[in-house]
């Protein structure tokens, strides 16, 4: 119950609301480099997000929601569209100023489909901010258990057919826990970085340890 209220990032007062607008204060000097108008392209977002940032109806911005099904917009600068992070081919290159993605990438599939992924956010992006959490933090950030990441597959499916894990239910089968554990695949320093080559990593610290990572690049 404690991670959870630390790591809830729909809550105001949370550590994960706190990093989270510190590392969009990032987002936000790079952005003020751009000139206006400006279309940003947010994979696998959502409204709510941009919302909790306070980063609404803001002048000469327009933002394309893509994601695997389609999300609530209740703003004019807002778009909403179904799409796949590791196939947007429906874009041209450097169709959007910016491309922007929140804790997506470690959710799209093996190292393969990361890589395309990126591939991707680079292509139809003038300038890209991708998040994603660190591997070796000690405390997983989905399953909200200490060094649950590190297990074998086999121990994480046992743990969450029978328990409730952070902001999962207990599955019901032990296949459908091995698909849920098997879904989340965290990134490693140097595995991230190698995905954006051209860019530049910025490190988001808790008690000195490395939370998550951020490459950026084009800007």
């Amino acid at each position: 119950m404690l991670f959870k209220k630390i790591a809830d990032n729909r809550a105001d007062d949370s550590l994960a609301t706190s990093m989270r607008r510190q590392r969009f204060g990032l987002f936000l000097e790079l952005l003020a480099s751009v000139p206006r108008p400006l279309t940003i392209l947010d994979v696998g977002g959502t409204q709510d997000f941009w919302e909790r940032m306070d980063f609404l109806d803001e002048a000469g911005i327009h933002i394309t929601i893509l994601n695997l099904e389609p999300q609530p917009v209740r703003f004019s600068g807002f778009t909403s569209i179904i799409g796949d992070a590791t196939n947007l081919a429906l874009f041209a290159d450097d169709a959007f100023d910016v491309v922007f993605s929140n804790s997506v990438i470690e959710h799209v599939g093996d190292n393969k489909k990361q890589r395309r992924m990126a591939e991707e956010v680079q292509r139809v992006g003038r300038r890209y901010f991708v998040q994603t959490p660190n591997y070796y933090f000690p405390i997983e950030p989905h399953y909200l258990f200490p060094g649950f990441q590190w297990l074998p597959l086999e121990w994480r499916a046992w743990l969450l057919h029978h328990y409730d894990l952070g902001w999962y239910q207990r599955h019901e089968t032990r296949q459908q826990a091995r698909e849920s554990v098997g879904s989340v695949s965290l990134l490693r320093k140097g595995e991230f970085a190698s995905l954006f080559p051209a860019g530049r990593l910025y490190e988001e610290k808790v008690f000195g340890l490395t939370k998550s990572f951020v490459a950026y690049g084009g800007w």
